[in-house]
């Protein structure tokens, strides 16, 4: 998703003080445990079309001051939120008697936006981020990764070649890091086909036309030097959990979500665990660990929910003009500059 998160958050910052003195809602109850249907060979059926859209980021904004939000604070981000995309939240049909818009120097900074506009819920509950831990719902990052962030951002923009640029941009990963692991949510095309059998399992993403394939029972990982964009995952059965472990991340990939994203280094190790716990719902938990980049190991939760749409086809690269405009845009302001500082003749 393209929407600002700077712009959001210091939008959501200015209204954190009309919510400081709300109190968090009460425990939900706790309700009879949930038996997932079973597939030929025993295992919990997780297999269907899930989506995990919501308006939940990855690190809590500043308007929240705990992990589960107060109704003013939910109401509070959705109406921020709603300001920033406007009308490309209306899925209407555009009346064809409707006069055209105004010419804009500048296009919107969001895609049309599909997704669920509230904060996801967790045993009833909404959440204010998707890390439980640290308990601040932030990432633990070391002082030498947060000084070597603050240079990166401070350094001008390399428009030299495609390899300069981000890997969303270039169609390698997708936009706000749905593939992952781990798996985040963004705001469009934001569904996942999980496949099972009885050696591997197989989860299509949307966005991008990604297959993520988990080889199951051996947990041995490929060497090292094999370093897949979406690294290289085993799995295995812990009761009615399927959890995933992944390694051997591609440095050059990076997540990247609203809330603040993270790089990969060669020590990234991706724990993720899946469980149905309903018929329409799947709890989603993750934890990374990185001792090069973060002072800890840090978790996460976030709910995926049954989607009601088919996977549609995602087609990036397929006539994307985007890549070739960047860099012959970077061209033209070179040529321009060159020709203020040329010498007269």
């Amino acid at each position: 998703m393209r929407v600002s998160m700077l712009a959001l958050c210091a939008a959501v910052a200015t209204a954190a003080a009309l919510s400081a003195n709300a109190a968090p809602p009460a425990p939900a109850r706790s309700t009879p445990a949930y038996r997932a249907p079973r597939t030929a060979d025993g295992h919990p059926d997780l297999q269907g079309i899930w989506t995990n859209t919501a308006l939940t980021f990855l690190q809590r904004p500043p308007i929240f001051k705990n992990l589960i939000a107060t109704d003013k604070e939910e109401a509070m981000m959705i109406s921020v939120f709603k300001s920033m995309t406007g009308d490309l939240l209306n899925p209407a049909p555009i009346d064809p008697k409707t006069p055209a818009p105004p010419v804009v120097k500048e296009a919107p900074q969001s895609d049309y936006i599909e997704m669920d506009m509230r904060l996801a819920r967790i045993d009833g509950q909404p959440r204010t981020s998707w890390i439980v831990d640290p308990a601040d719902g932030h990432l633990p990052y070391t002082e030498a990764v947060k000084k070597a962030r603050a240079a990166s951002a401070a350094a001008p923009e390399k428009f030299d070649n495609p390899e300069d640029r981000d890997t969303q941009e270039r169609c390698i990963t997708a936009i706000g890091s749905p593939e992952g692991p781990p798996m985040m949510n963004t705001g469009f095309n934001g569904h996942y086909q999980i496949i099972q059998a009885r050696d591997y399992v197989a989860i299509q993403v949307e966005m991008n036309h990604d297959v993520r394939m988990i080889r199951m029972g051996d947990r041995t990982h490929q060497p090292a030097a094999l370093q897949p964009w979406l690294g290289d995952s085993v799995g295995w059965w812990e009761g009615d959990t399927l959890v995933v472990e992944t390694t051997n991340l591609n440095p050059k990939g990076h997540i990247f979500s609203l809330g603040g994203g993270f790089a990969y280094s060669p020590q990234t190790k991706v724990t993720e665990r899946f469980t149905r716990t309903a018929k329409d719902q799947m709890l989603y938990q993750f934890s990374v660990e990185d001792p090069s980049t973060f002072t800890q190991v840090w978790k996460g939760e976030m709910p995926f929910r049954t989607a009601k749409g088919p996977i549609y086809e995602y087609a990036c690269h397929e006539g994307n003009y985007s890549l070739p405009n960047i860099l012959a845009g970077a061209r033209a302001q070179e040529k321009s500059a060159a020709a203020k500082v040329a010498p007269a003749g």
